[in-house]
């Protein structure tokens, strides 16, 4: 038997960071987000989402890759918030890059909490500049390029 605990916080962005997920209709994305994870044998900790970006705080599955899980949600989120044009008119797609970091599970609360005042720190930050930050402190290498594509 493997011993895994897998901690991701994952962020991707709306096509171009339109503005596209209304706040008052997130509550049924994040409830289908939640069944995907599920479906997924993982563990959702704190989904919350601005209108141009979605944070997702999860424990994935010793089987599951970081990579597949992140392209298949984003399909599937498509297509669900295709089908549920009422609620999102104006989403068109996903970005096609996304932000995956780890996390000990002894800072589980705190990225818990950060994700949940997503609106507190957005006041003062935009998502490209909460992104470029979280890189940085991560230590991960920022390539400008994909700052300008979708």
């Amino acid at each position: 038997m493997s011993y895994t605990k897998l901690l991701y916080h994952i962020i991707f962005r709306t096509k171009y960071g339109k503005p596209t997920l209304p706040n008052e209709q997130s509550e049924k994305l994040y409830r289908y987000i939640w069944g995907f994870i599920k479906n997924h044998k993982s563990v959702l900790y704190r989904v919350n989402s601005m209108p141009d970006h979605i944070h997702i705080f999860v424990q994935l599955h010793s089987t599951v890759s970081i990579a597949d899980f992140v392209k298949k949600l984003k399909n599937a989120t498509h297509k669900w918030l295709d089908e549920n044009k009422q609620d999102f008119p104006d989403f068109e797609a996903w970005s096609s890059k996304y932000c995956a970091l780890t996390y000990a599970y002894k800072d589980k609360d705190m990225i818990v909490n950060y994700i949940k005042n997503q609106r507190v720190h957005h006041s003062t930050e935009t998502s490209i500049e909460e992104i470029r930050r979280l890189l940085s402190e991560q230590g991960v290498g920022i390539d400008e390029r994909y700052f300008n594509e979708v």
